[in-house]
């Protein structure tokens, strides 16, 4: 995913967005899709579907996890599951829009493969390992293909709900145990009116709700509300309209740390290499507010949201290098061991980290832990820009082989406060400069 069609205007704004601001789609190294947010232990878990980068139609293999506190800098945790964590799926594609809940500790993934039913996953950890406690589907109905999309949600008297479908919305009650569920599948007599896919239900102030991607094409985010959470639905507009620019969507919707959060995706990466639609698609996030009877107000096209980061973020600790606001360009990898590490580092490529809090004191100095094969780079740390004030510079001195990494460091004098944050990679080679496991400041 390099830059083809990086134009004038979007270079721009990504060098001058205002500090502790997120810009969309808020992942880059990756094509991602499906948005599934869970708030646990203070942190919001972003789990999502996984286009490839050379996928002309749907090509999805396995699901995917990043982490947040802040809802602007992402940390990649990479695969945390994939079509190979079911033994009968005999499919090689089809690992499309998952959920995870937790219940009494142990966390819950609802995993559609396509054209096979409603699989679940179980882990101790919201980080998996997840397992599969059924070998066989969940739910299958065969008859046609519509068990996609599974949203699950607890009701205040302990019930759970698990619902899903295209074209037609179906539930069913599940059980205590979340992997299997009492009496029969309903089909709803009536779906909610511009319901497509992508059903996110959910409870809040006494209003159940179910957010959904609205009719294609093009495709924005509608809701409905009810009463009970088996309705009647009753659609009460869109959270987003639909726009030229929205080809596709599929609601995740949460509450963090005082505010309301959706979830979407777009085709606005894809955009920047190419004018041609392929399936490649990017999670995209926006504050979403509601009115004193329960209704949502509208949300403009990701691209014209603002939003803010909550708190600071603290540079003085071990940092993962694939944590960051804006990296377009990179790559992340995954190692033997699931450690995660920043790949296809280019020359002039960069990452930024938003509203780091340097404190009053400021940083002396700059830690990385990198791999480098054969020739000399750069590190360029810089505040505010990818062109703002020069505060350090590191060199990566080669280490004899891309998965050797050692500890390199640099002074840094004028970094001070709270500042954006920028890496700013530069070397000799054209490509693949260097690989970085981590960073820190003293």
């Amino acid at each position: 995913m390099k830059k083809l069609f990086l134009s004038g205007l979007s270079l721009l704004l990504a060098l001058t967005a205002t500090t502790g601001i997120a810009q969309n789609p808020i992942i880059q190294t990756k094509y991602t899709a499906d948005p599934a947010p869970m708030v646990y232990n203070d942190t919001v878990f972003l789990y999502t579907t996984h286009d490839e980068d050379d996928a002309e139609g749907f090509k999805m293999l396995d699901w995917l996890l990043y982490t947040s506190t802040d809802m602007v800098n992402w940390t990649d945790h990479g695969t945390v599951a994939s079509l190979k964590s079911f033994e009968w799926v005999k499919r090689d594609n089809g690992a499309w829009a998952e959920q995870v809940i937790e219940r009494n500790g142990k966390f819950y993934m609802y995993c559609p493969i396509h054209g096979n039913g409603i699989g679940v996953l179980v882990a101790d950890s919201p980080y998996g390992p997840f397992k599969d406690p059924l070998n066989k589907p969940l739910v299958w109905q065969k008859e046609h293909w519509d068990d996609i999309d599974p949203t699950v949600f607890i009701d205040d008297d302990g019930q759970a709900y698990m619902y899903w479908g295209n074209p037609n919305v179906y539930y069913v009650k599940l059980n205590e145990d979340m992997i299997s569920y009492s009496g029969d599948i309903v089909k709803l007599s009536e779906r909610p009116k511009h319901y497509q896919e992508g059903p996110w239900t959910y409870k809040r102030n006494g209003h159940y709700y179910m957010a959904f991607a609205s009719t294609c094409c093009p495709e924005g985010i509608g809701y409905a509300m009810s009463n009970t959470p088996t309705g009647p639905w009753e659609t009460k507009g869109y959270i987003m309209r639909p726009t030229e620019k929205s080809r596709g969507n599929h609601p995740g919707i949460i509450d963090y740390k005082g505010n309301s959060y959706v979830f979407g995706l777009n085709y606005d990466l894809l955009r920047r290499e190419t004018p041609e639609h392929r399936e490649r698609r990017s999670v995209s996030v926006a504050k979403m507010t509601y009115n004193p009877d329960g209704t949502i107000n509208e949300v403009p096209y990701w691209s014209e949201t603002k939003l803010e980061q909550i708190g600071f973020f603290n540079p003085y600790r071990k940092v993962q290098a694939v944590t960051m606001a804006w990296g377009y360009g990179l790559k992340t990898e995954e190692s033997a061991n699931n450690k995660m590490y920043l790949t296809h580092i280019d020359n002039n490529e960069y990452l930024c980290v938003r509203g780091v809090d340097f404190g009053a004191k400021g940083a002396k100095e700059f830690i990385v832990n990198a791999a480098c094969d054969s020739m000399e780079g750069l590190i360029e740390i810089r505040l505010d820009g990818a062109d703002g004030p020069l505060v350090g510079t590191v060199k990566v001195k080669p280490t004899g082989s891309s998965d050797i990494y050692e500890l390199m460091s640099c002074s840094i004098k004028g970094a001070k406060q709270i500042h954006d944050l920028y890496l700013c990679f530069k070397g000799k080679k054209a490509n693949d400069l260097f690989k970085l496991d981590y960073w820190e400041f003293k």
